[in-house]
């Protein structure tokens, strides 16, 4: 039996572990969400993942009590360590587990929890060879072990269930809210020498072959025939740092690469479009961003994302420099359908989970899988116990 905290209105006053592997993006903004939402609400959360994770995302500022746990994006004989690590954590008072994402997961089943496992499925399996087979025999084991997966699109839900979960569930995962930009637009197009008739182009991400920058790159370079030429800025970091930025440099497109921002709010604001190349995404935090920015979008049609935004961003064949290509040029020439997109878009954002939502339908299958006992008004030993202070 775990110390209990103290349930809000809405809360489950219970204990859970959150497991993450390495992240810069996505994944880890949600858990900081769920943290804070969770802590808020008299739960007990424990974050364990990669270091690094903690340093970018700050856990701990939530409430939550951060054990480093070193999971990094593929498997190594680490793991192994990661293992014993986590059921150490697990050991304690801990009423439920929650890994989020497949390579968490496999390392929660491998630690035999005897709490009920959930695994949220944030990401599809794209690699091929060696590592997509590994990748795929990882899929089926964790959706089997596990007692709940959440899957952030309706695609990882069906592939979950198709491969044995024995219950799978769509859980939106929503976009934090961004903060009020503290520059206007002009000063953000003049950090970037955007004349004021020239357009920006904006795309947010991981620099991952997933996102296929590659393909933005391509169509990028023959935008230098307009008049006058784009602006294109991509922010973001990640391991295909280099063999992009050479692709660019190769193809002569008119990209700058950022690095990682934390002025996502205020790059909209400065941004004409926003652009989403990728080959798969479920909810990508950009996309909703946009939309709730009402900056217009053209994106790839794939994953989650037709779902997500219905007929409020214009959308293309992944792959396809020429239908981007196109897609683009016709926006920038047509002032009165990115001025419907930016209405669109505001309108669809509005019809999605919002941060409150999405941390009150986990905990409400905390509760449903690990019920716990209020704790009396007038008694309350232990009731601030593992708070994480």
């Amino acid at each position: 039996m775990s110390a209990r905290s103290e349930p809000g209105d809405d809360g489950w006053g219970g204990s859970v572990v959150l497991v993450l592997a390495s992240s810069t993006g996505g994944v880890g903004q949600h858990i900081t969400s769920l943290a804070r939402g969770l802590v808020a609400g008299g739960t007990t959360v424990t974050v364990c993942g990669p270091a690094a994770t903690e340093q970018q995302f700050a856990f701990t500022a939530t409430g939550a009590r951060f054990v480093p746990i070193e999971i990094p994006a593929n498997p190594t004989p680490a793991d192994a360590r990661a293992v014993a690590a986590l059921r150490r954590v697990l050991a304690g008072p801990v009423d439920v587990v929650h890994a989020h994402g497949l390579r968490a997961g496999l390392v929660a089943v491998l630690a035999r929890p005897t709490q009920p496992l959930v695994v949220t499925w944030h990401n599809a399996v794209l690699a091929g060879g060696l590592r997509g087979r590994l990748s795929r025999w990882a899929e089926r084991i964790v959706a089997r072990r596990a007692r709940v997966a959440l899957g952030a699109s309706a695609d990882l839900v069906e592939r979950a269930a198709a491969l044995g979960a024995p219950d799978a569930r769509l859980a939106p995962v929503a976009a934090p809210a961004l903060p009020t930009p503290t520059r206007t637009r002009a000063a953000v197009r003049a950090e970037f020498g955007v004349a004021p008739d020239q357009p920006l182009l904006l795309s947010v991400g991981r620099l991952h072959p997933q996102k296929r920058y590659d393909v933005l790159a391509e169509a990028a370079a023959q935008w230098r025939d307009l008049d006058p030429p784009p602006v294109v800025l991509i922010a973001g970091s990640g391991p295909s740092y280099l063999p992009l930025a050479a692709h660019i440099s190769e193809v002569r497109a008119p990209i700058t690469l950022l690095g990682h921002r934390t002025d996502v709010a205020e790059l909209l604001a400065g941004a004409d479009l926003a652009l989403v190349t990728s080959d798969w995404e479920a909810r990508q935090l950009f996309v909703q961003e946009a939309l709730h920015s009402g900056v217009p979008l053209v994106s790839t049609a794939v994953g989650g994302i037709p779902e997500l935004v219905a007929d409020a961003a214009v959308l293309v064949p992944p792959g396809d420099v020429d239908a981007l290509d196109r897609a683009v040029r016709d926006l920038l020439a047509d002032g009165g359908r990115r001025d419907d997109l930016s209405r669109r878009g505001i309108a669809q954002a509005g019809t999605w989970h919002t941060e409150a939502q999405t941390v009150a339908e986990v905990s409400a299958l905390y509760a449903e899988l690990a019920p716990v006992p209020a704790v009396p008004s007038d008694t309350s030993p232990g009731r601030d116990h593992g708070r994480g202070r």
